[in-house]
C-alpha cells in the first residue's frame, strides 16, 4: 500500500514572490474608473480563487490594487478587477 503524502499547508499569500493585494473600497474604483476614463470590464480580470487574494474573501466586481516592487521604480501599482470565473 503506498503512503500517503502529507500536504504542506502554508500561506501562499506570504510567499516573498507575491506581491501585496490590497482591496479598493467602492468610493476609490468609482474615481480610478473616472480618472482612467474606463469601464469596469475594461480592466484585466482575476479570479477569485487566485491563491494571492483568496483570503480577502473578495465577490465578484471587486478592485484590487496590486503594488509590485520594480527595478526602474520603487513601487509599480496594477488593478484587477475580480470574476467568478
Amino acid at each position: 500500500m503506498a503512503k500517503k503524502k502529507k500536504k504542506i499547508k502554508f500561506k501562499q499569500y506570504t510567499h516573498v514572490l507575491i506581491p501585496k493585494h490590497i482591496p479598493i473600497k467602492e468610493k476609490e474604483k468609482k474615481a480610478l474608473l473616472e480618472r482612467y476614463k474606463i469601464s469596469e470590464r475594461e480592466l484585466p480580470k482575476i479570479l477569485k480563487d487566485d491563491a494571492a487574494i483568496r483570503h480577502l474573501n473578495l465577490k465578484q466586481g471587486d478592485v484590487v490594487k496590486i503594488i509590485r516592487p520594480s527595478l526602474t521604480a520603487e513601487t509599480t501599482v496594477y488593478y484587477r478587477v475580480v470574476i467568478n470565473e
